[in-house]
């Protein structure tokens, strides 16, 4: 059943990739006017739009090569006709020259776009805007005056590009509903089907490879983990890990490359919320079977311990429930969008603007929604962690922390456990976090004063600098990807800020620890190689101190893989938390013991 499991698996996947070549695209006029209304009126005068209406594609590449020649013809003539030319330029300059003296003023301007039009009225607008501190400026030839002319023009054309076309810069947001609602042919007709047979017939394959491990003893039995080419960096390893970072990418920055598998999942977005499935929706979808199909495994793996039954089963069901089909049910209910378990600095835009606005615009329940997520890192943080340490959320909660669970737990053993492992990651998570709350405060001052400009800092730079360097490249490439390359938390273990956060609060003030019983302890390293988080807990337990690191998530599974009982996850009295009685084997040790004890 291992092997029939395997190759169904093999075979789906390989059918999954696939589907990105069997897509077939024609863009209409429909389609331009209801992906791009804005800038529909220019596109449909472009020659290559002519060229390509109606023609059929079946390659997505080629197409959307296609699309963005269009764009970028679209854009040249917008500017032909609303931006600043060469000869506008040519104007002014001439204009400005008095007896050989420069003097670009108020009166140059008017003179070189002198009809009373709405369109010379615009550049005469923009050129003011853009150019008056050039007023009281002395200037000293023509090339001085058309180098500044010519430098702003740059910025003159992308502020039209902005109001009328396509920018540069976020060509794939145009790109991707357009080559959605191109999509036809056999992707387009048999939607469930190829759903059923990728991505549903890949999940069950994984299950039949699973399902015969019931035969054999649980927990972890050193059974070659680092004998394998899959799960000790070998080339299995890089393969799964060359695909997983080109998803992110492919995600992130150009989800017109993956538009069928988006169309394929289309029909359960409107079964769930009515609505249009975007690449999101998609990776959400991903992500949760991957959690359910994983964490499968892991009940299985781990059935002889009810601490991690309980554990996997919480992080499946907050997924599923919480973070997958709640905020599509509320969407159909024709609320906000809301993961009520996702909390700030994790969710780091949940104080940008179009969020606050969104939640304040929903009503009471959008006014709920926006006093829970602020109690639940204000409050809700502290207390828990106090009472049950970081393991409440990273652990039982957070779908991050679930995926690495589930999905990573093959990766487990690979992360790093040296000392300079641990003095780098303190420094990125906390630089991280530290990065995060002032993005935040940025954001919070525009919000309430209206500028952008803060201590010569750009508030929405600084945002954008740190969506695409921490939600994107770190949490989602870096975070995801490395799984079969640097174990499965590295984005909890050196960028997640709020595992940042939740770790001072444990470390400081939290009754969570894992106590170790050092007699018992053969040395045997089960619970140091399966440490997700890098913490050679080895060392602890052969002191027999106590394990109180801000980095530990309480997965648990170090106890769960010691043959001994040496390890033991327990919530006691803040008292001699740290300042324990270690245990020294031989005489000495007992005697000392006694004493102690007396």
């Amino acid at each position: 059943m291992k092997k029939l499991g395997l190759g169904i698996f093999i075979i789906t996947f390989g059918f999954f990739i696939v589907l990105l070549s069997l897509g077939e695209y024609k863009v209409s006029k429909e389609i331009i006017l209801e992906s791009s209304p804005k800038q529909a009126s220019y596109v449909l005068q472009t020659k290559s739009f002519e060229e390509n209406e109606e023609k059929p594609f079946r390659n997505q590449f080629t197409f959307v090569s296609e699309m963005q020649h269009i764009l970028e013809e679209t854009n040249e003539l917008i500017l032909s006709e609303e931006g600043i030319s060469q000869n506008d330029i040519s104007n002014l300059i001439y204009h400005s020259t008095i007896d050989n003296k420069i003097d670009f003023n108020e009166n140059s301007i008017l003179q070189a776009f002198p009809e009373a039009t709405k369109l010379d009225s615009s550049k005469q607008k923009m050129i003011r805007d853009n150019l008056s501190w050039v007023f009281d400026k002395e200037l000293t030839s023509k090339e001085e005056l058309s180098d500044i002319l010519t430098d702003k023009k740059k910025d003159i054309d992308n502020s039209v590009l902005g109001k009328k076309g396509f920018e540069t810069n976020k060509f794939g947001e145009y790109l991707f509903p357009i080559t959605k609602k191109s999509t036809t042919g056999f992707v387009a007709n048999n939607q469930w089907l190829l759903f059923f047979l990728s991505l549903l017939m890949a999940s069950i394959g994984v299950l039949l490879n699973v399902l015969p491990d019931l035969k054999k003893y649980p927990g972890i039995k050193n059974d070659g983990v680092y004998h394998s080419s899959a799960t000790n960096r070998g080339w299995i390893g890089v393969i799964v890990g060359t695909f997983l970072i080109g998803f992110y990418v492919l995600l992130y920055w150009f989800p017109y490359y993956i538009t069928t598998w988006v169309v394929m999942v289309e029909p359960l977005k409107k079964a769930l919320s009515g609505g249009e499935a975007s690449q999101w929706f998609l990776y959400g979808l991903m992500y949760t079977l991957a959690m359910l199909v994983m964490g499968v495994r892991m009940l299985i793996k781990y059935r002889h311990n009810k601490y991690q039954i309980v554990r996997t089963i919480s992080v499946m069901f907050f997924q599923l429930g919480f973070a997958f089909l709640i905020p599509e049910i509320l969407v159909r209910l024709n609320y906000y969008e809301y993961n009520f378990v996702n909390m700030w600095p994790l969710d780091y835009d949940f104080f940008f603007e179009w969020n606050i606005n969104g939640l304040i615009e929903s009503g009471r329940l959008g006014i709920f929604m926006l006093v829970w997520g602020i109690a639940l890192f204000a409050i809700g943080v502290p207390v828990f962690v106090y009472f049950f340490g970081k393991r409440w959320y990273c652990s039982w909660v957070c779908g991050c922390g679930g995926l690495a669970e589930t999905l990573g737990d093959p990766y487990r053993q690979l992360s790093n456990k040296t000392l300079k492992a641990w003095k780098l990651e303190r420094w990125l998570i906390h630089g991280v976090l530290v990065f995060a709350v002032i993005m935040t405060g940025l954001v919070l001052y525009s919000f309430f004063s209206g500028q952008s400009m803060i201590l010569g800092m750009n508030s929405f730079n600084v945002r954008k600098t740190y969506g695409f360097l921490i939600g994107s490249v770190f949490s989602g490439v870096i975070g995801t990807g490395f799984y079969p390359l640097f174990g499965n938390r590295t984005w909890c273990r050196f960028g997640c800020p709020l595992a940042a956060y939740l770790g001072l609060v444990q470390k400081f003030k939290s009754r969570f620890r894992i106590t170790t019983n050092g007699g018992q302890c053969i040395s045997c390293g089960n619970c140091s190689t399966y440490c997700e988080m890098g913490i050679d807990v080895r060392s602890y337990a052969q002191k027999g101190q106590n394990i109180v690191r801000s980095s530990c998530v309480g997965c648990g599974v170090c106890s769960a893989v010691c043959p001994r009982g040496v390890l033991k996850l327990e919530n006691g009295p803040t008292e001699n938390r740290v300042e324990d009685l270690p245990i020294i084997l031989g005489n000495d040790g007992i005697a000392k013991l006694n004493d102690n004890l007396k």
